[in-house]
């Protein structure tokens, strides 16, 4: 342990990035997670972390114990890939977690995208808990364009509905850059990450309004009443909406999956992390743009570049920045989060 900062309800406690992926590895392994789970999962956890994404960092690592002792995961399941046409490859996941999954899709999925062009790679029965920005990031270092979405259980209420139906269903999309780090996004089509509204009631702080409603449908700013008896809300009202329907359609039916409601109904109220598909999408500028591929990519650094003179951020800049101080100053975790970690390590 680094460093601990002690006195009042305040207290911290700061862990280099090993420190981080050796405590996801001691729960993990704890908890009878197979080694390339342990692997998988924990570099999803860390890197989210040393990101400054909270709601996707070690916090989660609650969850994914209670799913496990839910019997919502299986912790040694085995994907399994299939080549199933030369532009898809699907993986079944086997009731595992996601990342372990998706690491086995990437090579067929790399491949495919480079020698056609466009490829899919659909993940299907798996139990999902991480950042999607991580999976975009991988490709990108591919050289590779990258959309990748998920549904997650009932939620979220459509605009003008008051009864959770969809999913959070985040979005993740990466664009590759020259000795630059790539122009990625990842956002669920809620107003907020669910995680983030866990996070407030676990601090014992009020939501801003907009985030949710009570069992009546009337905006509360009460974490608790939203979570486990109201609803959420889309973002930008019927835009967010049609977005996350979208999602619900192209990462569940189309790929042979579950709904969020359907995610919801299997769940049969054990409280686990969301069971369901995952869809990515990548697409290699080489085979599409042709042969001035490069020249037609360095094009995009003029829209950067307008975009950052008029004071604007592009996407993940602030994430880049605190991967970069927290590889040399480490992560200050809240000292009741590593307590209630070091519990489940012990």
């Amino acid at each position: 342990m680094s460093d601990v900062t002690l006195g009042g309800p305040e207290a911290s406690v700061t862990l280099m990035r090993e420190e981080l992926v050796s405590l996801c590895h001691r729960v993990l392994k704890r908890y009878g997670f197979s080694e390339p789970h342990v692997e998988a999962v924990s570099d999803a956890l860390v890197a989210a972390e040393m990101d400054g994404s909270r709601s996707h960092g070690l916090y989660r690592l609650l969850g994914f114990v209670d799913t496990l002792n839910n019997g919502g995961v299986v912790p040694d399941a085995e994907p399994a890939v299939e080549d199933t046409a030369a532009s898809v490859v699907k993986v079944d996941a086997k009731g595992g977690f996601s990342p372990y999954a998706f690491r086995q899709g990437v090579p067929g999925l790399v491949s495919k995208a480079k020698a056609s062009g466009v490829a899919i790679l659909a993940i299907n029965h798996c139990v999902h808990g991480t950042a999607l920005w991580v999976e975009i990031e991988r490709l990108t270092r591919e050289g590779l364009v990258a959309i990748a979405c998920n549904p997650t259980q009932s939620y979220m209420a459509p605009h003008g509905g008051r009864e959770p139906l969809l999913g959070t269903n985040p979005i993740a999309f990466g664009w590759p850059r020259l000795n630059e780090d790539p122009y990625v996004f990842d956002f669920a089509t809620s107003a907020i990450a669910r995680g983030d509204i866990e996070l407030y009631r676990r601090q014992g702080k009020d939501i801003p309004l907009g985030w949710g409603v009570d069992r009546d449908g009337v905006p509360t700013q009460d974490p608790g009443e939203v979570l486990d008896h109201g609803a959420m809300l889309p973002f930008g009202e019927h835009k967010g909406s049609a977005l996350a329907i979208m999602i619900e359609l192209i990462a569940g039916p189309l790929i042979g999956d579950m709904l969020s409601v359907e995610s919801s109904e299997h769940d049969q109220g054990r409280g686990s992390l969301p069971y369901h598909g995952e869809l990515i999408i990548a697409m290699d500028p080489a085979r599409i743009a042709g042969g001035d591929a490069p020249g037609h990519m360095l094009r995009s650094e003029r829209l950067f570049e307008l975009v950052q003179q008029q004071g604007a951020r592009l996407s993940s800049q602030r994430r880049y920045k605190a991967r970069r101080r927290h590889l040399e100053q480490g992560v200050t975790l809240s000292r009741s989060l590593y307590d209630d970690i070091l519990n489940l390590a012990s």
